[in-house]
Parts: C-alpha cells; sequence; structure tokens
C-alpha cells in the first residue's frame, strides 16, 4: 500500500468500535431469535448459519476497503473513509418471522425451513445484483434532498432511537458515555484527548456498570459454552431442497429487496455527499454477490450498506475500520465470541455511539438542503416515525398476547391511537418516504410532469402492496384507495403542468386599429 495512504489512523479505533459493536448486536440478535423463538438447535445457528453470517459481512468489508484504497489513490487524498458494511437490520427480522418461523412451525423440519430462507435471500441479492445496473441513472434522477431525508429518517428511526430509550433505562452509565460524545465528537475541545475517544467510551461504560454490580460474573461463565471452531461449510443440498417450495414466501423478498436497494442508492449518496464518490454499480454489486455466497454457505439474511459514513467520517475513520470490522465479525462467528464480548461489556456502554451516528446522519441532510427545499426534510421523516411506532405498538399488543384486531381498531383510536394509519404509512416506509419525498420536492421545486411520475408509480406498488399494506396481494384492503389517491396526485400534477403551459403561451396580437 501507498506509503501515502494509511491503512489505520487514530479515527479508526472508534469507528471500529461503533461499527462492531452495531453488527455484533445484530449478530446475537439473530441467533437469539433462531434458537429462543424459532427453536433452532442452538449448534445449527452456531456452526453453520452465524459463520456464514460473519463470511458475508467480511467479504463486503474487504472489498468496501479496496474501494476506498482505489478512490484514495486515484485522488491523492489521505481523507477517503471506507462504507461501512453489515447485515440488513430489517432482513433478519423479516426473514425470521415472515420465512422461517412459519415454515418450521408446519413442518418441523429446520432444514427445509432454512433452505426456503436461503433462496428468499438469493432472490434479494438478484434484485441487488440486477438493479446495480441502473443505480447510477436513479441517484441521478432522484434529489439528492431526497436521499438524504429518507437516510436521516433511517438514522434516526431505525438506527438512534432505541439505543437512546436504552440509555435512558441506565441513566448512570449511559449519561456519562453520552456527554463524552458531546464533548469529543460534537465539540472542539476533547476531554482526554490523549485517548482513543471510542475506547474511552467502552472502558467508562463498563467501568460504571461493573462498580453498579449491573453486569452477571455468571453471564461471562455461560457465554463460554459458545466458544468453539465452526468453519462455514457449503449448503447447496439445503438451497435445492428449498428453491421448488419457497415460491409462496417470496412476496416479502421482492419489497424488502427494493428497500435495500433504496438503502444503499441513500447511503452511497450520503457517502458522496461527505466527500467519498463510490460507484453505485460496484458497491451494490458487492453486496448482492457477498450475499448469494453467503446463502451459499448458509446465511439466509442478505449484507447491506450501513448507515453511518458521515459519522464514522466525523470521527476521522479511514479504511481500516471497516476492514477490522469485517475480520473481526469473522473471527467472533467462527469462535462464537460474541456473546462473551456482551458478558463483559454492557449495552449501555454501546448503545450511544449508535446515537451519535443517527443524529451525525440526520444533520447531513440539514447542511446540505436548501432552504426552499427544508420542509421535505419532515416529510420523508413520516413514514419511519410511523414504521417505528407500528412496530412499538405490535410488539407491546404481542407481549400482552393480543393483536390490533382483537383489541379492536375503533377502541385503539378512541384511545389516540390511530393504528390503521399507523399501519397504512408505516409499512413500506423506505420506498414511501422516497416516494413522499419526491412528490414534495416537485411540487415545492414546479416540476409537475416528475411529480405526475412519482405519484403514478407511488399507485402502482401501492396497489400490489409493496407500500402502504402489510402484505404483497393485489387489490387488496386498503390498497384500492391508495391506488386513486396517487392518481389523484398525478391528475393534480397534471393539471398544473397543462395550466403553466397555457400561461407561458404567447398572447395573440391584436390586429390594429388604422385611422
Amino acid at each position: 500500500m501507498d506509503q501515502t495512504i494509511k491503512f489505520w489512523k487514530k479515527g479508526d479505533l472508534a469507528a471500529y468500535f461503533g461499527l462492531l459493536a452495531n453488527n455484533l448486536t445484530n449478530l446475537l440478535t439473530m441467533m437469539s431469535l433462531l434458537i429462543f423463538v424459532v427453536g433452532i438447535p442452538s449448534a445449527v445457528v452456531y456452526g453453520k448459519i452465524a459463520p456464514a453470517f460473519g463470511m458475508g459481512i467480511f467479504i463486503a468489508s474487504c472489498a468496501y476497503g479496496f474501494f476506498a484504497y482505489r478512490l484514495a489513490k486515484k485522488t491523492g487524498r489521505t481523507d477517503v473513509t471506507a462504507l461501512p458494511s453489515g447485515p440488513s437490520a430489517p432482513s433478519i427480522f423479516t426473514v425470521t418471522f415472515l420465512v422461517i418461523l412459519p415454515v418450521y412451525t408446519q413442518t418441523k423440519d429446520y432444514e427445509f425451513a432454512i433452505g426456503i430462507a436461503l433462496v428468499w435471500c438469493f432472490v434479494e441479492a438478484m434484485i441487488l445484483v440486477v438493479g446495480s445496473l441502473l443505480g447510477d441513472t436513479i441517484r441521478r434522477v432522484i434529489p439528492r434532498t431526497v436521499l438524504l431525508s429518507c437516510l436521516s429518517g433511517l438514522g434516526l428511526l431505525l438506527l438512534a432511537m432505541n439505543p437512546m430509550l436504552q440509555a435512558f433505562e441506565a441513566p448512570m452509565i449511559a449519561f456519562a458515555v453520552l456527554i463524552i460524545i458531546f464533548i469529543n465528537w460534537f465539540g472542539k475541545s476533547p476531554v482526554f484527548a490523549k485517548i482513543p475517544t471510542g475506547f474511552l467510551l467502552l472502558a467508562v461504560g463498563t467501568g460504571i456498570a461493573w462498580a453498579l454490580g449491573v453486569m452477571e460474573p455468571g453471564a461471562i461463565s455461560q457465554s463460554l459454552s459458545s466458544f468453539g471452531f465452526n468453519p462455514p461449510s457449503l449448503n447447496i443440498d439445503g438451497f435445492m431442497q428449498g428453491l421448488p417450495h419457497a415460491l409462496p414466501y417470496l412476496a416479502s423478498a421482492i419489497p424488502l429487496g427494493l428497500s435495500n436497494y433504496v438503502f444503499d442508492l441513500e447511503n452511497i449518496e450520503s457517502a458522496s455527499t461527505a466527500g467519498d464518490e463510490y460507484q453505485t454499480r460496484q458497491v451494490m454489486l458487492t453486496n448482492g454477490l457477498a450475499s448469494c455466497i453467503g446463502a451459499a454457505f448458509g446465511n439466509p439474511y442478505p449484507v447491506t450498506v450501513y448507515v453511518g459514513h458521515p459519522g464514522w467520517k466525523s470521527m476521522g475513520a479511514g479504511i481500516g475500520y471497516t476492514v477490522a470490522t469485517g475480520i473481526s465479525m469473522l473471527i467472533l462467528s467462527l469462535f462464537g465470541i460474541g456473546a462473551f464480548l456482551l458478558a463483559v461489556i454492557p449495552v449501555y456502554a454501546i448503545a450511544p455511539i449508535l446515537v451519535y451516528i443517527g443524529v451525525v446522519t440526520a444533520n447531513q441532510v440539514v447542511r446540505e438542503t436548501p432552504k426552499l427545499e427544508v420542509p421535505v426534510i419532515f416529510i420523508a421523516l413520516f413514514p419511519w416515525i410511523a414504521n417505528w411506532a407500528l412496530t412499538l405498538a405490535n410488539n407491546v399488543l404481542g407481549a400482552a398476547g393480543t393483536a390490533a384486531g382483537t383489541v379492536g381498531i375503533d377502541k385503539l383510536a378512541s384511545k389516540g391511537v390511530y393504528y390503521e394509519g399507523l399501519s397504512h404509512l408505516g409499512n413500506g416506509a423506505p420506498i414511501a418516504s422516497l416516494l413522499w419525498g419526491c412528490i414534495a420536492i416537485f411540487a415545492i421545486t414546479d416540476k409537475p410532469l416528475r411529480g405526475a411520475a412519482a405519484a403514478a408509480i407511488a399507485a402502482v406498488l401501492s396497489i400490489v402492496g409493496f407500500i402502504h399494506s402489510p402484505t404483497v396481494a393485489f387489490a387488496k384492503g386498503a390498497s384500492v384507495e391508495f391506488f386513486f389517491g396517487y392518481l389523484m396526485i398525478a391528475g393534480i400534477f397534471v393539471i398544473k403542468y397543462v395550466m403553466d403551459r397555457s400561461k407561458s403561451q404567447p398572447k395573440p396580437e391584436t390586429g390594429k386599429n388604422v385611422a
């Protein structure tokens, strides 16, 4: 590597801890869901799925590091920051609850359930591979304000909100970590400047947690049971077994694949805005191929570009943090060390780092948006807010052993919980946020034909259930109402275009009177 291009910089350490914590949390979430919710044997999860999970992240991380090195070499810059990589967090829940759990509950055959999920992952990966051909074109068509606004909703609601709630569950630990973040990363005069902030945060949070007796020593000895070397192995047989039976479950793969496609577009645009211009096609191909390889070895969860590039860049991160995270995830998944780390390091010391990344991601759109387009930011937030609230409401109802339909939609509405509206606005949030952002910005900037096109696309996606519906189905439930609602928007845009054209036409000259 060129001497002028450093593989590791001071800021890489803090970014490494933050990104690793996020990836590790997703790994442990995945393992917990499969073992304790679905009921798949722990030996299968630790020995087959987790190693392939780590391998997919490792492949994408190494590719991202190479892209960053090549960009640095091409531009001669030393401040290039690599893209962060990790699993698609929404996919972890979607694949588990919409594919693996119902198939396993029905058949009691975990290998068959995993096989169908592998096909699901492959289909989603193919959406990225095929979509990579159009990625740069779509980035040129969709305004930057819209892409960054959608990403701000993702950063605040899906990345930062739950960690902030966790921080307020343990203020004696998390508040100290939060204030150090405010001073060192938001401020200009860091405390303990010679100590890398990422290490300082973990040390302070971990020290306070153990001193207060929050951590349990018994969890450490229990976590040691997951140790062992489990190399990834090809699982083509499982994939082929699930292939003929996967079609009924692929309906959820298409909208989520499109959502991940949008995530990638938004994160690539975010990196470009921060100064690092990566080729959309190469990044998406990397995610698609890494997901395919992971599926071939038994991992049903796709890889994506993680949110937060501007945050890691603001820490001074370069190339090393994302490659080191990929290597660590591979090692942790191969040897089962993840549970041990979380038994030692409290989540309350890690969560505030994700709050910082979410805030920086949202702040980027505020800095880059022209004053006229600022309302677009808030309009694009609404689907994300509804999505977060819908998830929270469903989880609360599920914990109580009931559902919205059982309680009664009218009864919930009488208490100020507009569940039906939450369901419509929150389902398909990534795509709905993008479309409403486009509708708003084309209305504000007086581009009625583009606005009509965005509304027409929304009409098509709503009638098939890709947005505003919990399941993909043609003309079911309220989808017909949304279809015609969006067509009305398109019609208004067309009327405005016609009216504007008529106003701009020169009036015919009247004949002059001759004296």
